[in-house]
């Protein structure tokens, strides 16, 4: 009784606007090391290329300042800075200090978008030491700045602009993060991904630490992915096999080609997100190419033989990029992709094009089927040697 005295009504702790975050930013990011460090820059790189999503942006710039911070530019059409309705204040500075607000509820300004949270760029605010956005919009440059993400200064007009665009400049706090020093390696490959998932646009990353300069854009957008990843290998086919559907605001694009290694790479992606726990997109082109690889053997009599999904996707190096209007990721990180619905379009899309693909290209089938029963007499020989060791181990111990 005397323990639950302790604990009324006052001992409940409400945390206010960004306070959370700073709390448990592990919760927003993923964890405070180098993953969640650089997760900042994704976030606010992610909401750029959202704009270039809807036609707006064609260019993104990323520059590593000498001190430390990062700035993240494009020529969309810059973040309202009108004064919003219910909130009183102007609306960049609710995007910007506000959870869950954002324009990508809105399926009229965003049909597809990988921000959904409404919390991407107001996390990066409340894990930055400092942060400026700068916007250019209706003729004029509008700045503000923020600490911790508290703003402390007004929105304020600084000149006058002929373009628009955004720009996001931030440090991230030494209080919350185990180190707050960026790798452009980590951050150049990010961008490339972008670059081959977005076709034509152009994303420009610059390094003052050493003054060095990247210049990332693709006009064959997966394809050129794949060739990307498959550049020192030996590929089985010279020719990357390549799917791109689009019904009922959903497309599902697929580029895949096997080389003579032994290693998966299968990379998927939803509205430009990564997601590196796969989820239902991913599901669903697993089941098809094994079902296409399967159904192909037993339809020409190739082999008497039943082909696991690891079997065919031995040496495969693939991509997979869907673009939905409301993707349903599994926390706010993303790494996981939900709609249940996806799952049974990719397969029966991607299932169709590979049996079609199959019959119009017999030596490509043959190569990927002879690659992948390699791989089934491998493992069940594999199976064969593991329970042969049991056995004998068994009977010198009983002996």
């Amino acid at each position: 009784m005397e323990k639950s005295e302790g604990y009324k009504a006052a001992s409940i702790t409400v945390l206010k606007n960004l306070e959370a975050v700073r709390k448990r930013p592990s919760m927003y990011i993923g964890d405070i090391s180098t993953r969640g460090l650089h997760h900042l820059i994704d976030e606010v790189v992610d909401n750029s290329v959202d704009e270039a999503l809807g036609g707006f942006c064609t260019e993104i710039k990323l520059i590593l300042h000498k001190n430390g911070s990062v700035s993240v530019i494009d020529n969309g059409r810059g973040i309202p800075v009108d004064m919003h309705p219910t909130e009183k204040r102007s609306a960049v500075e609710v995007v910007m200090t506000m959870l869950h607000a954002g324009g990508k509820f809105d399926k009229g300004v965003y049909k597809v978008s990988g921000g959904l949270h409404g919390v991407g760029v107001s996390v990066v605010n409340a894990l930055s030491e400092w942060l400026e956005v700068e916007v250019k919009r209706d003729g004029k440059v509008h700045v503000q700045r923020y600490e911790k993400g508290i703003p402390v200064t007004p929105v304020e007009v600084k000149g006058e602009a002929k373009d628009t665009g955004t720009a996001v400049t931030f440090f991230p706090d030494k209080e919350i993060f185990e180190s707050t020093i960026f790798s452009f390696d980590i951050i150049t490959k990010r961008l490339r991904e972008l670059a081959f998932l977005n076709k034509g646009v152009k994303i420009v990353a610059v390094n003052e630490n050493d003054g060095s300069e990247r210049v990332f854009q693709s006009e064959g957008g997966v394809i050129n992915f794949v060739e990307y990843l498959n550049r020192n290998k030996n590929v089985i086919h010279p020719k990357v096999i390549y799917q791109n559907k689009e019904a009922d605001s959903t497309q599902v694009e697929i580029a895949l080609q096997y080389n003579d290694g032994y290693l998966e790479s299968v990379f998927s992606f939803c509205n430009n997100v990564n997601t590196v726990e796969g989820g239902t997109h991913y599901s669903g082109f697993s089941t098809a190419l094994t079902r296409a690889v399967n159904d192909y053997i037993k339809k020409n009599k190739l082999e008497e033989i039943r082909l696991s999904g690891a079997d065919v996707k031995e040496g495969l190096t693939a991509i997979i990029s869907v673009k939905i209007p409301d993707p349903q990721f599994e926390g706010q990180t993303k790494t996981k992709l939900g709609n249940s619905k996806l799952k049974g379009l990719v397969d029966s899309w991607f299932y169709d094009f590979l049996l079609t693909f199959f019959e119009e290209n017999p030596s490509v089938a043959k190569a990927i089927v002879n690659k992948s029963l390699l791989s089934a007499r491998a493992r069940e020989a594999a199976r064969k040697a593991r329970e042969l060791t049991r056995r004998k181990s068994v009977l010198g111990s009983t002996s």
